[in-house]
């Protein structure tokens, strides 16, 4: 029988910069110029004017004709006469796209980058003035949307259905500190598209010695020291989570330990931990998900994906303190082996939790990286981040990702992050009241809390984060997008490096914390 591989998969788009503007530059396929809304009529940005007396087209004319508005991520196309679709001369190329880039926020532009690069696939070049008046931040936010946008993933036999924009120029584009923000641009880009990627992989390749087998192979491109324990060490070390939640496959659970020091680092430096969720495949176990409930479930290790990520960017974007990533990963199948409700399991350090729902286990293998996280590495700050609980989308819809904190200055960097990064959150209350309810009568405590099942899941967590400042980031509401819609795409949506490394690469990750 042959063995399962991935095939090879697509690669975002190659980004350079130049002074010049897109008339200037030849052997393009696609020129694009950046639309503003006007009370007037929408305004066209820069290179604009000399593009359409270069190749006698009448652009302002192609706007009102079609009603565009120049909000953010309109597109207006306008096929240039006498070239064919995908045409490139040193003259002129065979299609001018005019994008709204609305109120011109670094929001606005990643949308417009999003679509951009859905408008330019299978393309060799497009040249875009766009990023000639973007604000602070917007070619970052244009370069990730444009990235994002372009995402992939295939598993044909004959290859992609389509292929990204080979090279996307950022053509008038001659400032100070521009390539530095391309760079970290690419960064947090590349690290959406690993988490994405990650995500997607189906769980008949992505078992837990797969995913391990990733964060190795991150390791060795980006110089982290990288760990994984087996079944057998985790077993004698006593994760007790880990091993009752993979317990049921024949897919053996790991834990995953990723070590990142910067340059130059002291003895003395704080260190933050952080702790993604790693279920590789969620059957609910023998509280088994309905069928269309488990359709979704080969990317219920995005925390641990996001982590993975983010692990390999932080060194590009210069982050200035220790990282430890944990990603406990494990399947949690249906066999004899399986756990059961009512077993009582022992976590790494002794705290003891009775199983009420089995499909409640993503906190079991959660509270055994954070117990040893807190045991065994003196964080300064500990993060959890995980697809936890159905009950979060309830709370929150569709695109927004929720979070706790029990220190105010880890909550206000989260929330600083989040608005930087695009990835949005909103904070979630640690009601102490419902304490009773994470309560078991015969254990320290009970997996299965009913009521508010979002706050729940982050008070049982509580207990395994000790004194230390804790977030706890919950996406299972942000974790699957229905279509394709700005810089997501249809399926798993790879969400949180974006908002860890706008933090962690921040001048002081730990202001107001430490």
């Amino acid at each position: 029988m042959p063995s399962t591989a991935l095939p090879p998969q697509v690669s975002p788009p190659e980004f350079a910069l130049s002074p010049a503007l897109p008339h200037q530059i030849g052997g393009a396929e696609v020129w694009a110029f950046p639309v503003l809304p006007d009370d007037d009529g929408p305004l066209l940005g820069p290179g604009a004017d000399e593009a359409g007396d270069a190749l006698g087209v009448d652009l302002l004319a192609a706007l009102e004709a079609s009603r565009a508005t120049g909000r953010a991520g309109e597109l207006t196309s306008v096929p240039v006469a006498g070239r064919a679709a995908g045409d490139a001369a040193p003259d002129g190329p065979g299609l001018v796209l005019l994008v709204g880039v609305g109120e011109a926020t670094p929001t606005d532009f990643r949308r417009a980058g999003a679509a951009l690069a859905r408008a330019t696939k299978d393309r060799g070049n497009v040249v875009t003035s766009l990023a000639a008046i973007a604000p602070d931040e917007g070619l970052g936010a244009f370069v990730v949307g444009a990235m994002l946008g372009s995402f992939a993933f295939h598993w044909r036999s004959d290859g992609p259905k389509e292929r990204p924009v080979a090279q996307i120029v950022l053509a008038g584009v001659d400032g100070d500190g521009a390539d530095d923000e391309l760079a970290r641009a690419i960064a947090h880009g590349g690290a959406g598209w690993r988490s994405r990627t990650l995500a997607t992989v189906p769980a008949n390749l992505k078992t837990p010695a797969w995913l391990a087998e990733q964060a190795v192979e991150v390791g060795e491109e980006t110089g982290l020291e990288v760990q994984v324990w087996d079944d057998a060490r985790l077993e004698a070390e006593g994760f007790g989570g880990i091993r009752a939640v993979g317990g049921a496959s024949v897919n053996e659970p790991r834990l995953i330990r990723m070590d990142y020091t910067p340059r130059g680092a002291t003895k003395r430096m704080p260190t933050v931990v952080l702790v993604g969720k790693g279920i590789t495949f969620d059957t609910g176990g023998l509280d088994i998900k309905p069928s269309e409930s488990m359709l979704t479930m080969k990317r219920d290790m995005s925390g641990g994906g996001a982590v993975i990520a983010t692990m390999a960017a932080l060194r590009d974007v210069d982050c200035p303190v220790r990282v430890i990533g944990l990603v406990p990963t494990a399947e949690n199948a249906v066999s004899g082996s399986a756990m059961r409700p009512g077993d009582v399991i022992t976590h790494f350090g002794g705290r003891t939790s009775e199983v009420n729902n089995t499909d409640a286990e993503g906190r079991l293998v959660l509270a055994d990286a954070m117990a040893y996280a807190v045991s065994e590495l003196a964080p300064a700050v500990l993060v959890d981040i995980a697809t936890l609980t159905g009950a979060m989308k309830v709370s929150l819809g569709q695109w927004t990702g929720g979070y706790f904190a029990n220190h105010e200055g880890l909550a206000d960097q989260v929330q600083a992050a989040s608005a930087a990064s695009g990835e949005t959150t909103w904070r979630m209350p640690l009601v102490a009241d419902y304490e009773d309810k994470v309560a078991s009568g015969i254990a320290d405590g009970d997996n299965a809390a009913g009521g508010a099942g979002a706050i729940t899941a982050a008070l049982f967590l509580q207990h395994f984060a000790g004194d230390v400042p804790w977030a706890h980031i919950d996406f299972a509401s942000a974790a699957e997008s229905p279509t394709d819609r700005h810089e997501w795409t249809a399926g798993p949506s790879g969400w949180g490096p974006r908002l860890l490394l706008s933090w962690l690469g921040s001048d002081d990750p730990l202001a107001g914390i430490v």
